[in-house]
């Protein structure tokens, strides 16, 4: 399988992130995508990212946002911001009620929505190279190419078209799926631990992106306030956003159900194309996940997405082990080709 990735990712590495009332250690580190690299190089072809028009971007980011987070870390310098933490919002809006302020600072809290995500020097160039590999992976599906891995970081699925958080700036599965749906029907499955709420938000009401999500029960686990069965799409897109839940405990067993029941609506909306958000998160090893797989497990994944017989783009979310990391990624990967 083709391999995408950008050292460029490098250039976003987050020390701090506050949460649970103190800065702790943010384990969206570089360290995850190279334990990546290490596990496939060798096995997989490598090669970088093609550079695109901002417009693919645009497709599925308001033009404001954009431009948020490209100058407002030098914004927040030429304030007197200064330190490895990087800019952290403390205030946020209520957005039914709320104004985005002229202040280009203070958008952070208009268009943030928790304290976990940073925004350093070199966070937009970063994301915009992810956001590049994943289209990258996509204009080689309209080519011919069956099936391409996207070695994304930072992670894209909970950053919706106005909104970063969870680690998240730029949504690159979704700027994937827009891009290929100039030539037919797409169908994104996000497999990560946490639900793709930032992917959900972008395609609810469209009628060519069919978007199914298997994670942690909401009521239990970040980002909690989506994710749930009842949450079908609106307007042209209603029945087309599906949610599969799984309560905090469960096992592989009870995960490649959801997986077989994910794959089953795949079929049934026919699309051209499949993007997976592939978060390895919902590993045992994995810090931020509760769910019970083994890394083994992740091989049978790789097998039953294969079988969705679909030129496919995988697109790298989350997984934070970094001893397992690579293994669960590199099982998906070799099961998928073979």
């Amino acid at each position: 399988m083709k391999v995408i990735y950008s050292p460029d990712h490098k250039r976003h590495a987050p020390r701090d992130q506050f949460i649970g009332g103190a800065l702790r250690p943010n384990p969206e580190v570089p360290a995850r995508a190279e334990a990546i690299l290490r596990a496939i190089q060798g096995r997989h072809e490598v090669m970088p990212p093609r550079t695109f028009s901002m417009d693919a971007i645009r497709a599925v980011h308001d033009a404001g946002y954009l431009r948020f987070l490209e100058h407002v870390h030098t914004a927040w310098v030429d304030r007197g911001g200064a330190g490895e933490t990087g800019l952290i919002p403390d205030t946020f809006a209520a957005r039914a009620s709320s104004c985005r302020p002229r202040d280009l600072v203070h958008q952070a809290g208009y268009y943030g929505f928790e304290t976990q995500t940073p925004i350093l020097e070199n966070t937009f160039t970063a994301a915009r190279e992810a956001a590049y590999c994943a289209l990258s992976g996509a204009a080689m599906l309209l080519e011919d190419e069956n099936s391409v891995y996207a070695l994304c970081r930072p992670p894209g699925h909970h950053a919706a078209g106005d909104l970063y958080g969870g680690y998240c700036y730029l949504n690159h599965a979704a700027a994937a799926a827009k891009y290929l749906c100039a030539a037919g029907r797409v169908a994104v499955l996000d497999v990560d631990y946490h639900h793709g709420n930032g992917t959900q938000s972008i395609f609810y009401g469209s009628e060519a992106v069919l978007f199914v999500s298997i994670h942690a029960d909401p009521d239990c686990e970040y980002p909690w306030f989506s994710g749930h069965t009842d949450e079908t799409g609106t307007g042209a897109g209603l029945g087309l956003n599906v949610n599969l839940p799984l309560a905090i405990g469960s096992d592989e067993t009870r995960y490649l159900e959801a997986l077989d029941r994910a794959l089953n609506e795949v079929d049934r909306f026919a699309p051209a194309f499949l993007v997976v958000s592939l978060g390895v998160d919902a590993c045992r090893e994995d810090p931020l996940g509760k769910f019970d797989l083994p890394v083994s497990a992740f091989e049978t994944i790789g097998r039953r997405l294969a079988r969705a017989d679909l030129p496919t783009l995988l697109v790298q979310e989350g997984g934070y082990d970094l001893d397992s990391i690579g293994a669960c990624v590199q099982n998906v990967l070799d099961a998928f080709g073979r």
